[in-house]
Formats: structure tokens, sequence, C-alpha cells
């Protein structure tokens, strides 16, 4: 199929610094996202028709996920990975869509099971996964707590987004705890429900202490480990990994919570969940994500480091 548009994403980051354990072995095009048109369609990969099992055909707008690659201007994908583009969708809204889409839809639905009432922090409420993940728990009922890095991105949220100014943290490492309890005293809550965290760091613990009996902590990022240079030998990360918070398991069977982790690599390999997911986010984020900045194909590594500081708000997508 024939690339135009490609969705980044801070794995991308990490993959590039060799940071990302799930990347392949030797020399690799980076990329696990992208939308485009399909060109043609291969023969059959078993006796059932596998391939040519779909509604889909050539000329078909679709978006698609992969195991690295999708920085590319053409690709070959197997159908199980693909899904159409919503009408009136362009096709960056479709490459925004897919990888962080399914993070969102899989870590909130299928591992924390959030509930109509409940109440979930968002970290990085303003960013690709986060956005979504706030279409999502509108559409389950939850109420929401989001946090964000940047004064720029809290406005965003409550102007762009119509969250109140009580539900928007602007994270402070000194005094996230009291950050929350603020925010939850507003709310007229006690504590979390579920902690929906790609930060890490020194968040985690203030965050988790705060979960209700039944809380879930669901971790599927570490942007708070991002190497500030351009060199992946930053000592303070070492630092920073030596001090991060450990808890004791044996602990939590007295507190009656939860811990889990995720990366949508795995999810990649098991295509036969993709239609479900999609169907999920179909029905789910009936808008279209939300594009904070596009770059021509040629100017990936100029995205990539916009993507790296932290600037960014919504998806970041490359243009073919």
């Amino acid at each position: 199929m024939r690339i135009q548009a490609v969705g980044l994403n801070l794995a991308d980051v990490f993959a590039c610094l060799g940071l990302y354990s799930a990347t392949p072995k030797g020399p690799f095009v980076p990329g696990l996202e992208f939308a485009g048109v399909i060109e043609e369609l291969g023969p059959p990969d078993d006796e059932r028709g596998g391939a040519t099992a779909t509604s889909l055909g050539p000329g078909d707008a679709v978006f698609g996920m992969t195991r690295f690659g999708a920085y590319a201007t053409a690709i070959n994908a197997h159908v199980r990975l693909l899904g159409r583009i919503p009408r009136g969708w362009s096709a960056a809204e479709g490459a925004a869509l897919p990888v962080q889409g399914l993070t969102a839809w899989y870590g909130l639905v299928e591992l924390a099971r959030v509930e109509r009432g409940e109440v979930v922090l968002v970290s990085s409420a303003a960013g690709g996964v986060g956005l979504l993940a706030l279409a999502i728990l509108r559409a389950l009922g939850a109420r929401v707590v989001g946090t964000v890095g940047r004064e720029e991105k809290r406005r965003f949220l409550i102007e762009a987004r119509g969250l109140s100014p009580d539900q928007v943290i602007v994270r402070d490492r000194r005094r996230f705890g009291d950050q929350l309890d603020r925010a939850l005293a507003a709310m007229g809550v006690r504590g979390l429900d579920v902690v929906f965290d790609a930060v890490a760091g020194p968040f985690l613990e203030p965050a988790f202490s705060r979960l209700r009996p039944r809380g879930r902590l669901v971790v599927f990022g570490a942007a708070d480990f991002m190497p500030r240079g351009r060199s992946r030998l930053d000592p303070r990360l070492l630092v920073k990994y030596v001090r991060r918070w450990r808890i004791d398991p044996l602990w939590l069977m007295t507190r009656n919570r939860s811990i889990m982790g995720f990366n949508l690599i795995w999810l990649g390999g098991q295509a036969g969940r993709l239609p479900e997911g999609y169907a999920a986010l179909e029905r789910t984020c009936v808008e279209p994500p939300f594009i904070g900045r596009r770059f021509p194909f040629d100017e990936a590594p100029a995205a990539l480091g916009f993507l790296k500081s932290g600037e960014s708000m919504g998806k970041v997508v490359l243009e073919t």
C-alpha cells in the first residue's frame, strides 16, 4: 500500500536511541503506525483465502499497525492489521489513531476495566494517548483528573476539551501528592480508582498511594526516563533508575490494589484481536484525533526532536 502519513510515538524516540528492547537486531526502519491507500491485494496466505477474506480492496483509505517499518512511502501489510479510515477523516488523522488509540483502549478497557463513575488519573492528558483516553473515559462515564507538564497544555485541556480547572494538574515533582489531594477534594472524592500512567518517575508512588481499595495502576510508558540530549548516555537517567520507586508484591494484598503494565508491541502480534479494538475506537472516538503538528516526511529527525522535547500536544505526524 502507499503510505500518506506516519504517526510518531515516544517509542520511536526510544528505539532510535537504542533504548527500546523490542527493536529488531541490527539496522531497522522505525515506525509503528501509518495511513494511506491500498494499491493491491496479494495472494491468499492460506487455503481459506486469508489475505483476500476482507471487505478492503485497492483504492480504500486505511490505517494500520506494523512492528516497525512505517517510516516509509510504501509498505506490505497484512489486511488483519488494517482498519478503514472513517469517512471525513484525513490520512494524518487516520495515522494518529491505531497505536495510541489501542493503547488507551487496551489499558483502560481491557486491563483496568474502568466502570461508570470511577475516578481515573490520566498522565500526559494533552498528548496523543491522553486525548484519546479522555474520549474513551467520557464514553464510559468515568470521572477524570488529568496531569500535564506545562501550563499551556493545561489551558488547552480547559479551553479545547472542556475540562474544569480543578481537573487538570501541571505536575510538580516536589508537591505532586498535595496537587492530587486538592484535585480530589475539589471533585468531592477521597481517592482514585485507576491510574493510567506513561510518565513514571517520582509521580508513580503519590498516585498509587491515593488509590482506593480495588484500585488499579496501569503503566504503559516511562517518559521521565527520556534522555534530554542527543546521547542516550545521560548520567541523570542512571540516578533516576537507581532511585525509582519499588513495591513489595506482598504489600499489595493488604491494600487490595493492583499494578499492571503492558507494551502495545505485544498486541501487534495478536492480529485477531485488532478488529475488536478498532471497532471499540470507532464507537468511542467519534471525533478525529487532534493533530498538534505535521512535518514533511524528509523532516523526520526534526519531528522526533519536537516530540522528544515535551512541547507537543496531541499527535505528531509525518506526511509523505
